[in-house]
């Protein structure tokens, strides 16, 4: 039928095969077909129109939420007249991003300016980190600590405040920590790793070229040196010894004879009692109610710029926006 009505077949929709021309509802089966397609592609497109709308409100709701917590950032007015204890989070590894010693400094430094702060209470859970930013931090509270020597700082422990952790609370004025906390690990650590025998297993040679007979020290594909784990074993036993002075300094006489103090091993909170490395047993609302004698909390714990702080939830939110769509599509 060269001119007529089925002188080409049509094809259904997907395109996986004609459609049969001697059914004779095929013109129906086709318009069904083309419809569903239509319907397919619409669904498709009310998806993405509704991600992007989504995805701007969250937009929009974050950079309110973030001007607004921002705008609370400095707490320099409140409690005026009204004593309280002042709250500050030593979190996380220190060092990297977290700024510990810039932290500590704005935070402290907010307290004293409220003027009815009776005393600041550090909350501290961390496992330790940079030996500079913990000593910075340390050197800071000592600083602000003579500015202001009528405001008590103390160190709340809650999970662990070990390493470089208790090297910055060995600055406060006292520690308390619960009986299970996890508290000391006074030394320093310097790790790394050798791939000379497996290098040598799989008949891969090193050339390196440094000018200066020291600037390799360290690298994990040449043989030990002999004079370089020397300079590294002196370089940590330095700081060691700074770490050591350091809580000496801040603790004093309250240290106990014990041979393991500066060892670099581990204690429970209430073992450190004993130890003369925690005050007293106590968490940090106990210690602004029994200790300071003002049960009000207010954190001053500074937060992240509005900048910093936009980028990171919009991030998470777009993620996620993205991996829901993609995920409804893909069933």
């Amino acid at each position: 039928m060269r001119g007529g009505r089925f002188a080409r077949l049509p094809q259904s929709p997907n395109g996986d095969s004609p459609l049969n021309q001697q059914d004779p509802n095929w013109e129906r089966r086709l318009v069904e077909k083309l419809a569903s397609a239509a319907l397919v592609e619409q669904r498709r497109t009310r998806q993405w129109k509704t991600f992007f709308r989504l995805m701007w409100l969250t937009l929009a709701a974050l950079a309110v939420a973030a001007m607004w917590s921002s705008s609370d950032g400095d707490k320099s007015g409140i409690g005026l007249g009204s004593a309280h204890t002042a709250l500050i989070d030593l979190n996380g590894v220190i060092g990297g991003e977290n700024d510990v010693a810039d932290k500590l400094v704005k935070g402290m430094e907010a307290a004293y300016r409220s003027g009815s702060a009776r005393g600041i209470v550090i909350r501290a859970n961390s496992p330790g980190g940079s030996p500079v930013v913990s000593g910075m931090a340390y050197d800071e509270i000592r600083r602000l600590k003579k500015q202001h020597p009528t405001i008590p700082v103390i160190v709340a422990v809650e999970e662990v405040c070990a390493s470089g952790c208790y090297y910055i609370a060995a600055a406060a004025d006292k520690i308390y920590a619960d009986k299970a906390s996890v508290i000391g690990s006074i030394g320093v650590l310097s790790g790394g790793f050798g791939f000379t025998g497996a290098m040598e297993k799989l008949g891969v040679e090193r050339r390196l070229m440094t000018a200066g007979a020291d600037k390799a020290m360290g690298d994990p594909f040449s043989p030990e040196n002999p004079r370089h784990e020397a300079i590294r074993r002196s370089l940590i036993d330095d700081i060691h010894r700074q770490f050591v002075a350091a809580v000496k300094l801040g603790r004093g006489t309250r240290l106990k004879n014990d041979p393991e103090l500066f060892s670099g091993r581990i204690w429970l909170g209430d073992q450190g009692v004993a130890l003369g490395l925690v005050d007293g047993l106590g968490s940090v609302r106990s210690v602004a109610r029994d200790v300071l004698k003002a049960e009000k909390l207010v954190d001053y714990t500074p937060q992240d710029d509005l900048t910093s702080r936009f980028a990171r939830r919009f991030g998470v939110s777009l993620s996620d926006g993205l991996r829901e769509l993609f995920a409804t599509r893909l069933l």
